[in-house]
């Protein structure tokens, strides 16, 4: 049994953070620092009851071997059943394989099956995520998979993708959203309502620390960036916090219950967290996140559509 899918359907507010290993060019003195670093995060958040996402090829740049360093060197410091790898097909297929079977072995409940940005780095081993699903199925049938949806892409579509039964997962994460563009992910969500879909998604937020122009052009071959309208909200003095808390109570009042939230910094990562999560009205503690209030909808409610 998974306890980040039990949590999913539990209808509670639920906020993960995401990870991105350190890069696999890195020196050794750096790759170690950035290590330790990612260490502590993971620590840190998941004694608070956070669950954490890490990783795999998130722009499509090498990282290093998440599951190799967490089960080295955090040990029993961090319960991994909060802990959800990422997994793409940017990898050869025995590797891939490989991987999913290393990371039930050693008690990991959840992984996220992604396909992979087909545009830059190593072709794909599969040409569809969902295949590289069903071959984990059939040698980890308790492992909990999930799969991605992209709600700035056509509703109707992507809901398609989810209820078709290759889809082969329990949960779902999206691309990015934004409160500058609220509209594609209401439609996303209320054609899920209309489907009946039960599956839970999780939402994806980014965590934009500034409005640089060469930054946000960089990001924009990667996730939806909404660059003028983050460019006059940093104009009016609004914080990085401020700007991602924004987006969280959008989606609250529009229906989403979960959250991952993007690009959080590796030192302070809990500081940041917490600052977000009560500008949003919500508090945390060590029994994870408490929800004052905040009402929504029951929705069957990283990166590209053709992550699928």
């Amino acid at each position: 049994m998974s306890l980040f899918l039990d949590s999913l359907r539990s209808g509670t507010l639920l906020v993960a953070a995401e990870l991105r290993p350190p890069r696999a060019e890195l020196a050794s003195a750096d790759g170690m620092d950035a290590w330790i670093d990612t260490y502590h995060a993971v620590r840190t958040l998941t004694s608070r009851n956070t669950f954490v996402f890490l990783t795999d090829s998130a722009v499509g740049v090498p990282e290093e071997d998440n599951l190799r360093h967490l089960i080295v060197n955090l040990g029993d410091d961090a319960p991994l059943d909060r802990v959800v790898p990422f997994l793409t097909s940017k990898h050869p297929l025995d590797d891939c394989l490989a991987y999913a079977d290393r990371a039930n072995q050693h008690g990991f409940q959840s992984l996220v099956v992604l396909g992979g940005d087909r545009r830059v780095g190593v072709p794909r081993s599969v040409e569809h995520a969902w295949q590289l699903r069903q071959q984990i199925r059939g040698r980890s049938p308790d492992l909990a998979l999930g799969g991605w949806a992209n709600p700035y892409r056509d509703g109707v579509r992507q809901v398609d993708y989810l209820v078709d039964r290759e889809f082969t997962g329990e949960f779902y994460l999206t691309q990015v959203v934004s409160h500058h563009d609220p509209a594609p992910v209401e439609r996303f969500m209320n054609e899920a309502d209309r489907r009946g879909l039960e599956m839970p998604g999780v939402f994806g937020v980014f965590y934009f620390r500034s409005a640089n122009a060469r930054t946000l052009s960089v990001l924009q071959d990667f996730i939806p960036v909404p660059a003028e309208a983050l460019a006059r909200e940093f104009g009016d003095g609004a914080s990085p916090e401020e700007v991602c808390a924004r987006t969280i109570r959008t989606m609250i009042a529009l229906g989403a219950r979960r959250f991952y939230l993007s690009n959080l910094p590796l030192r302070r990562t809990h500081e940041t967290l917490t600052a977000i999560l009560q500008l949003v009205g919500v508090t945390t503690g060590r029994s994870g996140v408490r929800d004052q209030g905040c009402g929504a909808r029951g929705v069957g409610s990283g990166i590209r559509e053709d992550n699928r």
